[in-house]
């Protein structure tokens, strides 16, 4: 999916009508509890299936052979070699003409075993013509660089303005201008892609690693020419995505052509190799921020420039934060993409945000100091509760004040050095902090089953895809909400094309969009049977209560009917249909949280260790607090390591990535972690959903790795305003700062 389309899918903040029906209750007995999941038994005993555990007993395994070039013609391909091995069941050339990219397909092989399909992919002869390439923006940028499309490898994608720009600096009494970089990070999902395809006769059956089982199942049939209702994808447990699984891929058409031509299954699972090359990234990106305040820190203009680079397709926007986290009248924002001979980028979680939370709050850090200010007042007196800077519609809810005041008291914000870089000694510690903002509304449209059978047992269904993040949990625990029942006396049926369609899981949209639909569903459910128990109990169906397994009056507790005894009676199974409704016009619904970090930077070796992260973040009602907390821990997981080790590395004279492998692409392990305290701000959101929720997802990813790099600048005196934050760049801004640079 291209990025704009997951950006436009992620939003769902935009208004779509009148409110929901069903407001969201004050008080739940289940929902918001810290429940363990309901199939994490299944999980840490390895008996939970995942795509690279599939088998069928005449399955065959494909390999894909890949350009080994940046840029090169491809003038002729011979498959005969590897056709005539023997173990070799079909073989396909994918590729003719021009290659972009180091890793891009032009033969695969199906073969009885992954050794003779590797042997295999050795016999395919290939007559490449290399060509110039460029794999670097400054280099794609260059007067007479060679082009990586036909059209100029420099494209404007985005522009913005309001007041005016120009007035907003006059006024301004203080003027500051910083340049920020964020280096292109891999998703490194510990599943890495993969895919099976079965074919029975003219029906195609794919088990996909994916995040959006629809978005596979439409592709797929686009690519192969069939219709939607010939094709079904399954997806039962992957081992994440990030926004990497977010459509269908190459290699999952590939297998579906070599299905179809040998008439048996076929797998791939792709090399951590492939996957540092072939299934996208998180664009790079050089963000110049110059802003306006007056001198009591009253911001009168903020000016963004954004050059990213996406490679072969469009890099990430990433003025969201600019335009929308801080009161200011005065905005004008420019992002432009440069096309390189490099796989093309991909939504990675909270696109576009990481990088312009990073070198937003990293502006705003630098430009409290500059004003004399403590920078959380500063931030504070920016404020606003209407989107657009203060310019737009007021937010249906917003804690992010609410996340100030938790943040600041659990870190301690009190002994921050007062100036930055006034702590002394070989070993230095500071704190810093950084605020966040995304989209979470969910999906209006997500459908959803609750279906009764008459001995008592409840399903839960819904065709979305739990990508780890404990939706089977929530969704058994919404259902059990309302009919009075547990968690695990509901068995949750998702990750299937033929269920009820739900959207992508990404943009932090499954939670807002799949939980309010099995709650309508749920809700049918529960109006149904207390009609038939009013007339079993001789009292009026409003005042029957569904709870602890049973229908009971109100008024007389003791007059009651077990659920299962109930249900007994049903003439069939009973199937009700839940959608998850609009949002009401006129606000705008969107996620906040706030992070506070705690380092401690050795100038000596450059080396900074991250002590302590309070997360605070406000989503509306908190489901389920355990897995909510998981999602947090992860997401500074990943925040913490990207400001600290993760970089793809590329060699230029050869266009060739040098780190495409865990050994050399650096990630962090658990002894880089720190104290995480993961706080909520649990404001039920009273307009959103019937439960008040926002989606989690992204909100934890986007402000750590600017909450770090200002702890450090608190620290050190010096803002590193390149991530990562490796030890030789801290050492040479360390020498810069005594230099007087």
């Amino acid at each position: 999916m291209k990025k704009n389309a997951y950006l436009k899918m992620a939003i769902g903040n935009k208004p779509q009508g009148k409110e929901t029906s069903t407001p969201a209750p004050a008080e739940f007995k289940l929902i918001g509890k810290p429940t363990p999941r309901v199939d994490g038994k299944l999980v840490v005993t390895g008996r939970a299936m995942y795509t690279h555990d599939i088998f069928f007993k005449d399955m065959l395994y494909a390999k894909i052979l890949r350009s080994p070039y940046a840029s090169a013609e491809v003038a002729a391909v011979d498959l005969s070699a590897a056709q005539n091995l023997p173990g070799v069941k079909a073989v396909l050339k994918l590729k003719e003409g021009r290659v972009k990219y180091e890793g891009e397909q032009i033969a695969a092989v199906a073969a009885v075993n992954e050794k003779t399909a590797e042997e295999a992919l050795k016999l395919i002869k290939v007559d490449y013509k290399a060509l110039p390439y460029v794999v670097t923006p400054d280099k794609a940028m260059a007067d007479g660089a060679p082009r990586v499309h036909d059209s100029a490898n420099v494209e404007k994608i985005n522009e913005y303005s309001r007041g005016n720009i120009d007035q907003g600096f006059a006024e301004a009494e203080v003027t500051f201008e910083r340049t920020y970089k964020t280096a292109i990070e891999i998703h490194q999902t510990a599943e890495t892609h993969a895919s099976v395809a079965k074919w029975d006769e003219d029906e195609l059956t794919v088990w996909d690693s994916t995040q959006a089982i629809f978005n596979v199942r439409d592709g797929l049939a686009e690519a192969l020419g069939i219709p939607e209702t010939k094709v079904r994808v399954i997806k039962m447990y992957m081992g994440g995505g990030f926004g990497s699984k977010l459509d269908a891929n190459e290699h999952t058409i590939v297998v579906a052509k070599l299905a179809k031509e040998t008439g048996r299954p076929v797998k791939i699972t792709l090399s951590r190799k492939e996957n540092s090359l072939c299934v996208g990234n998180r664009p790079s990106t050089q963000i110049t921020i110059k802003g306006g305040a007056r001198k009591d820190g009253t911001l009168t203009a903020l000016s963004f420039r954004n050059t990213t680079c996406g490679g072969l397709d469009s890099g990430d926007q990433c003025s969201e934060p600019t335009i929308d986290v801080y009161k200011c009248p005065n905005v004008k924002v420019e992002e432009f993409t440069v096309f390189t001979n490099t796989g093309a980028g991909r939504a990675t979680r909270a696109p576009g945000h990481v990088q312009g939370t990073f070198a937003l709050e990293g502006f705003m850090e630098e430009l409290a100091a500059e004003l004399g200010l403590d920078p959380l007042e500063f931030r504070r007196k920016n404020y606003t509760t209407s989107n657009e800077g203060g310019t737009g519609i007021v937010y249906s809810s917003k804690g992010l004040d609410k996340c100030y005041d938790i943040g600041a008291q659990k870190i301690g914000w009190t002994r921050r050095n007062l100036k930055p870089g006034d702590g002394q000694g070989k070993k230095r510690r500071g704190l810093g902090m950084a605020s966040q903002i995304w989209w979470g509304g969910g999906v209006p449209g997500t459908l959803a089953d609750i279906k009764i059978h008459r001995d008592g047992s409840v399903e839960a269904v819904s065709g979305t895809q739990d990508i780890g993040c404990g939706t089977r949990t929530y969704m058994a625990t919404v259902a059990a909400e309302t009919l009075g029942l547990e968690p695990q006396d509901i068995t949750v049926k998702i990750g299937d094309t033929v269920y009820p369609w739900a959207p992508i899981s990404g943009g932090s949209l499954t939670a807002p969009s799949v939980a309010p639909a099995v709650r309508d569903a749920a809700l049918q459910a529960a109006e149904h049977l207390r009609g038939i128990a009013a007339k079993k109990l001789s009292v009026p169906a409003a005042d029957i209560v569904l709870a602890d397994k049973k229908l009971f009056d109100k008024n007389k507790p003791e007059n009651s009917i077990a659920f299962k005894d109930l249900v007994k009676g049903l003439r069939r199974e009973a199937v009700f249909h839940g959608e998850r409704g609009p949002m009401p016009a006129g606000f705008a619904y969107n996620t906040f949280g706030a992070h506070f970090a705690e380092v401690e930077v050795d100038t000596e070796t450059g080396r900074i260790s991250v002590l302590k992260v309070v997360a605070v973040h406000e989503i509306g009602r908190v489901l389920n607090r355990l897995t909510a907390e998981s999602q947090v821990v992860g997401g500074i997981t990943q925040g913490i390591s990207t400001a600290l080790f993760e970089e793809r590395v590329l060699d230029e004279n050869t266009g060739k990535m040098v780190n495409p492998n865990l050994q050399t692409y650096k990630i962090a392990t658990s002894m880089d972690m720190p104290e995480i305290v993961p706080l909520f701000v649990d404001l039920v959101d009273p307009r959103i959903n019937n439960l008040g929720n926002k989606g989690l997802g992204e909100p934890p990813r986007i402000p750590s790795s600017a909450a770090v790099a200002n702890a450090v600048y608190n620290a050190v005196g010096v803002h590193l305003r390149e991530i990562p934050m490796t030890p030789d760049k801290v050492l040479k801004a360390l020498r810069g700062k005594e230099a007087g640079s």
